[in-house]
C-alpha cells in the first residue's frame, strides 16, 4: 500500500555550515541529499517525493535522483524564507489521493525505511508520530548562567523526522497557523496547536542531521557501518 507522500525539506541556507551546500555534499557513492532520497525510495509506504529546495539547486538534485533511479520524485519546488513556508509549499504538490504526509529533514540522510515505515504506520492510528530517541545527558534548564531546573530525564526525547500526519489533520493545522499568523519550526509543535496527539515512534542515534562540517564525517562512519551490517 501506497499511501503516503514525502516532503524532503532542502531549502536551507547552510549558514552553520561555513557556506557549503549540505544537502549536496558527497556521502558514500553519492550525497547527502541522494542518501535520503534513497531511503524513502526503499519505503513501500511512500507513492512519491516532493523536494522543496532553494531554485539554484533542482538542477543538481534532479541530476542526483536520476543517477540514484529514484523512480518516486514528483516534484522540485522552490522553499520559502522559513521551514513552515517551505514546508507548506511542498504541501501544494501532494496529491490528492494521499492519505499522509511524512516530513523529513532533507539533511538526515542515514534514516531507516524501516522506521519511515514505523512512524506511517504510528501516525495512521495516532494522527500523528514523530521518530524520536531518549536523551542519553542530563538536562538543566538555565536562566541568566543559572542552572534553574532539572526535568525528568526519562521524559525526554530527542525529536527527529520524519514526522509524519494524516493529510487532513495536517492541512487543518497549516490553515490555523496561517489564519493566527503562527510559525513554528517544527512540525509536530504545528499538529499540536490544533489538539493533536502526536506519537513518538523510537527510532535511533544514527539518524542524525546535517548541521555542522564535522557532521559529515561522522554521518561517513555511521554510513560505513551500515554497510556492513546489510552486507551480514
Amino acid at each position: 500500500m501506497q499511501d503516503t507522500s514525502a516532503i524532503l525539506v532542502c531549502a536551507g541556507n547552510a549558514s552553520r555550515m561555513q557556506g557549503l551546500n549540505k544537502i549536496l555534499l558527497t556521502l558514500g557513492k553519492t550525497t547527502v541529499a541522494g542518501c535520503t532520497m534513497l531511503a524513502f525510495q526503499k519505503c513501500d509506504r511512500i507513492a512519491e517525493i516532493i523536494i522543496v529546495a532553494r531554485p539554484c539547486d533542482h538542477e543538481a538534485l534532479k541530476k542526483t535522483a536520476d543517477e540514484q533511479g529514484i523512480t518516486k520524485l514528483k516534484t522540485i519546488t522552490e522553499g520559502g524564507s522559513t521551514r513552515q513556508e517551505s514546508v507548506i509549499k511542498g504541501l501544494k504538490q501532494v496529491s490528492d489521493e494521499t492519505k499522509l504526509v511524512a516530513i523529513h529533514d532533507g539533511a538526515r540522510p542515514l534514516v531507516d525505511p524501516e522506521h519511515i515505515e514505523n512512524v506511517i504506520k504510528d501516525a495512521q492510528v495516532f494522527g500523528g508520530a514523530t521518530l524520536g530517541v531518549p536523551v542519553k545527558d542530563t538536562i538543566k534548564v538555565v536562566n541568566d548562567s543559572l542552572i534553574t531546573d532539572t526535568p525528568y530525564r526519562p521524559s525526554l526525547y530527542i525529536t527527529q523526522t520524519p514526522q509524519v500526519f494524516k493529510k487532513s489533520i495536517y492541512c487543518k493545522a497549516v490553515q490555523f497557523a496561517l489564519d493566527h499568523k503562527l510559525d513554528f519550526t517544527d512540525d509536530c509543535q504545528l499538529a499540536e496547536a490544533i489538539g493533536c496527539k502526536v506519537y513518538m515512534t523510537k527510532g535511533d542515534y544514527t539518524n542524525i542531521k546535517i548541521t555542522t562540517p564535522e557532521d559529515i564525517e561522522i554521518a561517513e562512519l555511521l554510513l560505513k557501518r551500515i554497510n556492513k551490517e546489510n552486507e551480514k
